[in-house]
């Protein structure tokens, strides 16, 4: 039986801050943030926005009366968590009125948890072959103003259904994966702002990918050449291409020719949202389906990696009329719709916070397009509204 992605959506902000003008305004050389590091625009979540609301947006695009009905387990993957008890399943479950007899719960590892999540999900349709998956990718990457991760944050979520004889990707096995105790980049429960150690966490990345490659090799029988491209967790669109520069010189001069092209087609979505931890690394992967021109029956190696740290190497098998399952008219759209402000204006949203202390506030959701919106706080509840019901 195929297991696999059947849909695949996400969701991303409507504000954003240009890269280049961020960079002045930090006094740093533009060419260090679009071309060092590979980013033009960053994401901005409003006050109106949190993790729920992101990922609830997302499996809003993609999800019809019959997953409705079909969904039977909701995993939300996070690390931009809204509460330490209630998972952020159940909130996305109650507003996208899913089947009431199901499972909703919350993932965490870094960016990794998505990754897990899906395999989780894989598992349950083995045994439950009628049902259907909600997996949810949905973070808000924060490091603080003037931070030297300042330029790597970002806001979004990536929604997919998981079924028996999916659509768009058959998930393939032969599954290698990773885990070492380091500290890289952790988020301590006190805090609303992320540590890293950069340059650790970038040997860290390269070190897991290479180690997860060399078996995965050995495992499947499969080489770089049987890959049509290789979409990777993208903190920055650079960090994957280092990784992929390691692994090169295995194939031949075309091989690597596609490699590369396709790499840097998978990053268009990324550059222009920003980290979105969770759900980076499908984010690639629906930027390089939505624009490349790629066969039915393309392999597509995918690099998970979760700070702490877990790394995952896997592939996925594209479907028969695989393109005719996606959604980039909406996604397109999206983009074209989003507003960019100015560096102070980001400033302002960016420190426009909930009160620490649970104090009651109503939010102003009329100048969020969203359909799904954070309207408040009352007695340490958070207050979700969806415009459509």
């Amino acid at each position: 039986m195929k297991i696999g992605i059947d849909k695949i959506g996400f969701y991303s902000p409507h504000v954003y801050v240009d890269m280049e003008k961020l960079a002045e305004a930090r006094g740093v050389e533009p060419a260090k943030f679009t071309i060092g590091i590979g980013q033009s625009q960053m994401a901005i979540a409003p006050i109106t926005q949190d993790s729920v609301t992101l990922a609830a947006n997302a499996a809003l695009q993609i999800i019809d009366e019959e997953d409705r009905e079909k969904i039977d387990f909701v995993i939300f993957c996070s690390e931009s968590g809204i509460d330490h008890s209630k998972s952020g399943g159940v909130y996305v479950h109650q507003l996208l009125g899913l089947n009431p007899h199901a499972r909703a719960v919350e993932l965490k590892q870094a960016c990794y948890a998505a990754t897990a999540g899906i395999q989780m999900a894989k598992g349950h349709i083995a045994l439950n072959p009628e049902s259907k998956v909600l997996v949810l990718g949905t973070d808000i990457a924060r490091y603080g103003l003037n931070t030297p991760g300042e330029s790597t944050q970002g806001a979004g979520a990536v929604a997919m259904i998981i079924s028996a004889n999916p659509h768009v990707m058959e998930l393939e096995q032969h599954n290698v994966y990773l885990t070492n105790d380091i500290m890289d980049f952790w988020r301590p429960i006190y805090s609303d702002k992320a540590f890293v150690d950069g340059k650790f966490s970038n040997e860290q990345y390269i070190l897991f990918f290479n180690k997860v490659w060399e078996v995965y090799k050995e495992k499947s029988g499969l080489e770089l050449k049987d890959m049509e491209a290789i979409c990777y967790h993208l903190p920055y669109t650079k960090m994957g291409l280092k990784a992929l520069r390691t692994v090169l010189d295995e194939a031949s001069e075309e091989v690597q020719e596609r490699l590369l092209k396709n790499y840097q087609t998978s990053t268009i979505y990324n550059r222009n949202v920003g980290n979105i931890y969770t759900g980076s690394l499908y984010l690639s992967l629906l930027s390089l389906l939505e624009n490349a021109d790629l066969e039915d029956g393309s392999r597509i190696g995918m690099f998970s990696y979760g700070s702490g740290a877990v790394g995952e190497f896997f592939t996925g098998v594209l479907q028969l009329n695989y393109r005719d399952y996606l959604i980039k008219e909406s996604h397109q759209q999206l983009f074209n719709k989003r507003e960019e402000v100015t560096v102070e204006k980001y400033e302002e949203i960016f420190e426009d916070v909930l009160p620490a202390d649970g104090s009651d506030i109503e939010l102003d959701i009329s100048k969020d397009p969203a359909t799904i919106c954070l309207s408040g706080v009352v007695d340490n509840k958070r207050q979700y509204v969806n415009k459509n019901r």
